[in-house]
């Protein structure tokens, strides 16, 4: 191999190696999630800051599995959850009034498995 080939092929296999295949199966966010074909969320607001996601589960409806952006979220009416994520699962309680702030979710699934429908605000800032 030339003096000028060696360097030529060590870029060529960082290249190689540095490369992000293309996510073919990119989990979808929380608004394009839903529930055995059903939507749970929807947009009560968005501009070029925040949007704002309403999140309605009844007893026995869960949100298949998706990733979450930075968020801020609001328990307007709680049950009890059965959450997914990459801890395990769980099943708790998140009552009428809790409130959260996450970095952000790889991926998780949850189900309402309370006797009671919850509802949730999801604030993403932009």
């Amino acid at each position: 191999m030339t003096n000028f080939a060696k360097p030529l092929f060590f870029i060529l296999l960082l290249s190689a190696f540095s490369c992000q295949p293309e996510e073919q199966n990119a989990l979808p966010g929380p608004l394009e999630a839903g529930w055995k074909g059903k939507k749970v969320c929807q947009v009560l607001s968005e501009n070029e800051k925040l949007r704002v996601l309403k999140c309605t589960f009844e007893p026995g409806v869960g949100h298949e599995r998706h990733q979450h952006p930075p968020h801020f979220g609001y328990t307007l009416s709680g049950s009890r959850f059965r959450i997914k994520d990459t801890t395990g699962v769980r099943e708790v309680d998140l009552p009428t009034g809790y409130s959260f702030e996450s970095d952000g979710v790889a991926w998780h699934e949850v189900q309402n498995i309370g006797d009671s429908t919850s509802v949730y605000l999801i604030i993403e800032p932009k």
